[in-house]
C-alpha cells in the first residue's frame, strides 16, 4: 500500500456535548457527527431521523412532459423499450421501470447494451434492433444525456425518446420529449446527487401520482442497490432510499435479491450497506463485466424461486470468473513491474498486456493505484493490434485532463477527473506513456499527497461490541458517510499468522495489558514488513460477527505504520526528490555521503537483504536518511555490485575487496549536478 498522510478529524467538543444533551444521543456519536460537519441541531436531527422526506418528482424539469407522453403511450398501447446500462445502477434502474410498467399493463421490453460489443450508452445498431421490435417510445435509464446524434437517429426512424440520466449535462441536450436529469440548471432541487436509479424512481413516482412512501414499499430495494453500487453520496434522499431498501432486503421482499443473498452466503445475517456494496453489487456488476448484464436483470425481475436460485448461481460463477481474471492480470502486472521497475517510478503508471479483459481492466487499474498511490492506466492489447485502456487516479490529479493532452494518439476517450477510458493502437503505447508522463511532470511537478482521514484516536479499552452497536446510528455507510476509521496508536506487535489460504493475515497487538487480534485483508504474510516487538499505529474499522450464539468484535486494519512516523518529513523529502529529478538543482538532503552508505549497508546486512517496498525500507530505517539519499544510495550499491534486485527484493552480493562507490556513474552524475568536488 502506498503511504498516506494520516489526518485525525477535529471537532468542537463543547458543541458536541451540547447537541448530545439537547437531542439525547450518545456523546461519542455527537462528537463523530460534529467532526463530519453535521454540527447543528437541525442537520443532526435530520441525519438521525428515521422519517423520510422526499421532494416532488415534478421538481425535476420536464417531468410533466415525460408523464404526459408515457400516459399517451399507455392509453394507445404503444410498445415501450427501457434502454438501460450494464452496471449495477443501470441494471437496477431497468428492473425498476420494467417491473413498474408491467404492473401498469404496459407493452414494455428492455435493452441493455453489451459492454464488449456495444460499449457504453446508445448506439445505432441497438436502436435498429429496438425499432425492429415495433417500438414507439424509448426511455433511457442511467444514460442518454450525451446521445445527441443517436437521438436524431431515433426520430429519423419514427420513434420518440425520453431521457432519464444522472450524468453531467453537456452544452447540447439531445432531442427528446423530455430530458430528466437532476443536474439541469432549471430543476428546483436542493439535492442533485442521485444515482440513475434514483431518477428512474422519481419518474415512477410521478406516473403513480401517489405517496413516495408507498412506492418505496415496492421498489426501495432496487433503488438502494443501484444507489450503493454507483457510489453516489449517501446524503439527503439517497440516505433514505438506502435505509428503506435495506429494510426491504432484510425482510426478503424480492425473490431475485433473496437468491443473490443466498449465493453470496449472507442469507441469515442482517445485511448492511457495506455488505451490499461488497457482496451483492459486485455480483450484479460481474454479469455486465464478464458476459451480459441481462443475466443480472433477469434475476432481479424473476418471480420463480428455483429459476432465481439458478440465475443467482450464474452470477456467482461470473463473479468467481471475474476474480480469476483479475488475479491473472494482477500476476501479469507484477511480472511486468519485476522485469521493468521503472514502470512504477513514472508519475503515471502505464502497463499494457495481451488480451486483458476489457471488463476488468478498470478494477485492475484501481488495484495499481491503491498499491503505488499514483494514477494508473492499464491497457489491454487485442489480437488485431487495437487497444482498450482504463485509467484510475488519485485525489488531486485529473486523469481525464492528462489523457486529453494525448488525444491525437487516441481513437476514443472519455471520463472524469478520477476515472477514464480510452482506445489506441499498440504501436502508440510507448509514445502515450511518454506523453502522459511529460504532461504530469509539467502540470504536477509535485504529485498530490494522499490522505487517510481518521475519525478519532481510540483507546483499546473502548473496543467492544457495545461501541459497534452505538455506531449503528450512523448507518447506512457509503460515499459521503464513510464507515468510521479509528486510530490505535503505539501498540506492540505480538504475533502474525496467515489466514484465507495465505491471502490475508491476522495479527495480535498489545497495549497496557490488553491484547486483541486484527485482520488485514489482501496482505500475505511474506508481504508484511513488520516484526514482533515493533510499536505500531493502526487505522481500523470495527464490526461484529455472529458465531455459535454470540457476537464477537471484528477489527479490520485499513493502514499500518510504525509508531511516530513523521508524515511531514516523508512528504517534504519525497517532494524535494521529485523536483530534483525534474531539474531543480538547489536541494539539500540529496547526496548520499559515507555515513548514508554505512547506515544503509549495515541495515541491509542485519536484515539479510530486503523483500518489501522502498517506502517500507525508508520507514524501517527510522527515516534516518532522506528519501532521495536512500534512492540514490540503493542505485549506487547496485552499480557497484554490492547488491542486486529481483523485482522489489534487494539481495546482498558476495564480493571480494572494497567497492569503489565514487567510481559509479550515478555518483559522478550527482557530483556534477550538485557541484561536489
Amino acid at each position: 500500500m502506498s503511504h498516506k498522510r494520516w489526518i485525525v478529524a477535529d471537532a468542537d467538543k463543547e458543541k458536541a456535548s451540547m447537541l448530545s444533551e439537547k437531542l439525547n444521543i450518545d456523546p461519542f456519536i455527537a462528537f463523530l457527527l460534529v467532526s463530519r460537519g453535521i454540527d447543528d441541531e437541525l442537520s443532526m436531527s435530520d441525519f438521525l431521523s428515521d422519517s423520510c422526506a422526499f421532494t416532488s418528482p415534478y421538481s425535476l424539469k420536464d417531468m410533466d412532459k415525460a408523464v404526459s407522453r408515457i400516459n399517451k403511450a399507455l392509453d394507445n398501447c404503444e410498445k415501450i423499450c427501457i434502454y438501460g446500462d450494464y452496471d449495477c445502477d443501470g441494471v437496477t434502474s431497468t428492473a425498476l421501470l420494467y417491473t413498474f410498467f408491467e404492473s401498469m399493463g404496459a407493452d414494455v421490453t428492455y435493452f441493455i447494451p453489451n459492454r464488449l460489443i456495444d460499449g457504453y450508452g446508445m448506439n445505432n445498431n441497438a436502436i435498429d434492433e429496438i425499432k425492429s421490435r415495433g417500438t414507439n417510445l424509448i426511455i433511457t435509464v442511467d444514460n442518454g444525456i450525451s446521445a445527441v446524434d443517436e437521438a436524431e437517429y431515433i426520430y429519423s426512424l419514427g420513434m420518440e425518446l425520453i431521457i432519464t440520466d444522472h450524468h453531467l449535462v453537456g452544452d447540447i441536450l439531445p432531442k427528446a420529449c423530455a430530458v430528466i436529469n437532476p443536474h439541469r440548471k432549471e430543476n428546483k432541487l436542493k439535492f442533485r446527487d442521485f444515482a440513475g436509479v434514483g431518477v428512474a424512481f422519481k419518474l415512477a413516482c410521478a406516473l403513480y401520482d401517489g405517496d413516495a412512501g408507498e412506492m418505496l414499499e415496492q421498489y426501495a430495494d432496487l433503488v438502494a442497490l443501484g444507489t450503493i453500487g454507483d457510489v453516489v453520496a449517501l446524503k439527503s434522499e439517497n440516505r433514505d432510499f438506502v435505509k428503506a431498501g435495506l429494510e426491504l432486503i432484510n425482510n426478503g421482499s424480492r425473490i431475485g435479491i433473496e437468491a443473490l443473498r443466498e449465493a453470496a452466503g449472507n442469507a441469515d445475517n442482517e445485511l448492511t450497506a457495506v455488505d451490499a456494496a461488497f457482496q451483492l453489487c459486485p455480483r450484479i456488476n460481474a454479469a455486465g463485466r464478464m458476459d451480459t448484464a441481462s443475466k443480472a436483470l433477469e434475476l432481479l425481475i424473476c418471480d420463480d424461486y428455483e429459476q432465481a436460485h439458478f440465475k443467482a448461481q450464474q452470477l456467482n460463477i461470473e463473479n468467481n470468473h471475474r476474480h480469476e481474471v483479475e488475479k491473472n492480470i494482477a500476476d501479469d502486472i507484477a511480472i511486468a513491474v519485476s522485469d521493468n521497475p521503472e514502470l512504477v517510478e513514472d508519475r503515471v503508471i502505464v502497463i499494457a498486456g495481451r488480451n486483458y479483459h476489457r471488463g476488468v481492466i478498470g478494477i485492475s487499474a484501481s488495484h495499481v493505484v491503491s498499491l503505488y498511490g499514483k494514477p494508473a492506466v492499464i491497457i489491454g492489447i487485442h489480437d488485431d493490434g487495437s487497444c482498450t485502456g482504463s485509467a484510475r487516479s488519485v485525489d488531486g490529479f485529473n486523469i481525464f485532463d492528462a489523457i486529453s493532452s494525448c488525444s491525437d494518439l487516441l481513437t476514443h476517450f472519455g471520463g472524469h477527473p478520477l476515472a477514464a477510458g480510452l482506445g489506441l493502437s499498440e504501436s502508440d503505447i510507448h509514445i502515450f506513456r511518454q506523453r502522459i508522463n511529460e504532461y504530469a511532470a509539467k502540470m504536477y511537478p509535485v504529485m498530490p499527497e494522499q490522505v487517510l482521514k481518521l475519525d478519532c484516536k481510540l483507546s483499546p479499552f473502548y473496543l467492544n461490541t457495545d461501541l459497534v452497536d452505538n455506531l449503528m446510528q450512523l448507518e447506512p455507510y457509503g460515499a459521503g458517510n464513510s464507515q468510521p476509521i479509528f486510530g490505535l496508536f503505539n501498540v506492540k506487535l505480538m504475533s502474525v499468522t496467515s489466514i484465507g489460504d495465505g491471502k490475508h493475515i491476522r495479527f495480535e497487538v498489545e497495549k497496557k495489558g490488553r491484547s486483541f487480534k486484527i485482520v488485514k485483508f489482501q496482505t500475505a504474510q511474506e508481504d508484511f514488513s513488520y516484526k514482533n516487538g515493533d510499536m505500531l499505529d493502526i487505522a481500523i474499522k470495527i464490526s461484529k460477527n455472529y458465531y455459535k450464539g454470540r457476537y464477537y468484535l471484528s477489527i479490520c486494519a485499513q493502514d499500518i505504520r510504525l509508531n511516530a512516523t513523521d508524515d511531514d518529513k516523508y512528504f517534504r523529502e519525497k517532494s524535494s526528490f521529485e523536483l530534483f529529478r525534474l531539474g531543480d538543482y538547489a536541494q539539500d538532503g540529496i547526496y548520499p555521503d559515507r555515513n548514508v552508505f554505512a547506515l544503509l549497508y549495515r541495515f541491509l546486512k542485519q536484515s539479510e537483504g530486503w523483500q518489501y517496498g522502498f517506502d517500507d525500507l525508508y520507514f524501517a530505517m527510522g527515516q534516518s536518511i532522506t528519501y532521495a539519499q536512500l534512492y540514490f544510495a540503493l542505485e549506487t550499491l547496485c552499480q557497484a555490485g554490492l547488491i542486486s534486485r529481483d523485482g522489489r527484493k534487494i539481495l546482498l552480493n558476495k564480493t571480494e575487496g572494497k567497492a569503489n562507490l565514487e567510481n559509479t556513474n550515478i555518483i559522478k552524475t550527482l557530483k556534477g549536478r550538485l557541484n561536489i568536488e
